[in-house]
């Protein structure tokens, strides 16, 4: 890797960014694909999981797979195939194509997040939650970023040009191409997938591995379908339901951030409960209301939810540090991607029998089942080295 550590940090965390704006786009392609082709809400729920499922199912697999090898090419080249196959996805001329566009983009985005979660706070010696979080928020904020970007290019250049936006993804693939490489520890890494570490921790990791889970359930399936959801249920212009979608993944983005600072200074359990806890009254606000602080408390509820994100991955890492990127992969893949194989498709099932509002509404359930498990997580997980209690 670059020797720098701040230098290698920068660049895996512009490639997070522009790779989650790609993997973020079904937010905003699934209402203008609705009417452009003529699909069907459970049919937009199939892409959007199908989606999910290439781009997170499989992240274990390339977790495993960079573990052992080591290549770069992993990471590096994934920005250029995310960004040119989602780019088609945008500009499919029918279902079936939208299909198999769908599932090659998520192949960039999938190979990805393993190997960069893994190498991109290395050099960083100290605070890792807290460098962490800068390297999961610029993802988020790509998520966040999505619908707003593909609103503006499309009404400004339309979907015959979309193409375009594949270019930020060639670019930042050619610079890490040019000056990422492995890190330098990596001859003491284990070259090959060892049950041995999960077997000693299996107890708290699958308490964190549901955590994500629950966790994502609202927050993929809100990603996939409040823009849908504000458009055709509440009313809204597409251009202001793009934007409300924007703010809160935006601000889901700013509670990452902040979740590594937390964490850091009090450690890692106390802001997974709080997290869970404080985030459901202020998305059911958003549900039982209709007056100008609706969406701000949706904000703010996405704010609160997603303060475990870098939390859930440097606890896994430190719990089983010789395979960090088949645990990153596990994490931020495998949970996320299992939550939108299942909850996309049957949010858009349901939706179709009853509402998108009744649909959307009951997925908050799972928050509060994520408080519950969090009270089973060990009080030393996440234990400030000072000795701070949490």
């Amino acid at each position: 890797m670059v020797r720098d550590g701040a230098v290698a940090l920068t660049l895996f965390s512009i490639g997070h960014f522009l790779v989650d704006i790609y993997s973020g786009s079904m937010g905003i392609f699934q209402p203008l694909l609705l009417n452009r082709l003529g699909i069907s809400l459970t049919q937009a729920g199939l892409l959007g999981g199908l989606l999910a499922f290439s781009a997170s199912i499989t992240q274990p697999l390339y977790g495993y797979l960079s573990d052992r090898y080591q290549s770069r090419l992993f990471s590096a080249l994934a920005p250029a195939v995310a960004g040119v196959f989602i780019a088609l996805l945008g500009a499919s001329p029918s279902y079936r194509s939208a299909l198999l566009f769908a599932a090659l983009g998520g192949v960039g985005v999938a190979s990805f997040h393993p190997q960069a979660s893994a190498w991109a706070a290395v050099g960083m010696k100290r605070n890792r939650a807290r460098w962490m979080s800068v390297f999961i928020t610029s993802g988020t904020l790509g998520i966040a970023l999505s619908p707003a970007f593909y609103s503006t290019f499309v009404g400004m250049f339309g979907f015959q040009r979309i193409l375009w936006t594949a270019l930020p993804g060639v670019l930042i693939s050619i610079a890490l191409l040019a000056w990422v490489r492995p890190p330098e520890d990596v001859h003491r890494r284990s070259r090959s997938f060892d049950w041995a570490p999960f077997r000693a921790v299996w107890r708290p990791m699958t308490i964190l591995y549901c955590g994500v889970f629950f966790r994502s359930a609202v927050q993929v399936t809100y990603a996939q379908f409040l823009a849908l959801y504000l458009y055709r249920e509440r009313g809204y212009p597409l251009a202001a339901a793009a934007w409300a979608l924007t703010l809160y993944l935006t601000a889901g983005a700013i509670g990452g951030f902040a979740g590594g600072y937390i964490a850091d200074r009090f450690g890692a359990r106390r802001v997974i409960l709080l997290s869970f806890a404080l985030s459901v009254p202020f998305m059911v606000v958003f549900f039982v209301t209709n007056g100008w602080w609706s969406v701000p408390s949706l904000a703010l509820g996405g704010l609160i939810l997603l303060f475990t994100i870098p939390v859930n991955v440097v606890v896994a890492q430190d719990l089983a540090p010789t395979q960090a990127g088949t645990v990153s992969a596990f994490l931020m893949g495998f949970a996320w991607g299992a939550a939108g194989l299942i909850f996309i498709p049957l949010t858009g099932w349901v939706a179709q029998r009853t509402s998108l509002h009744t649909a959307l509404f009951a997925l908050l359930v799972f928050p509060l089942l994520g408080w519950w498990l969090a009270h089973y997580l060990p009080h030393e997980l996440g234990r400030r080295k000072e000795g701070a209690r949490v």
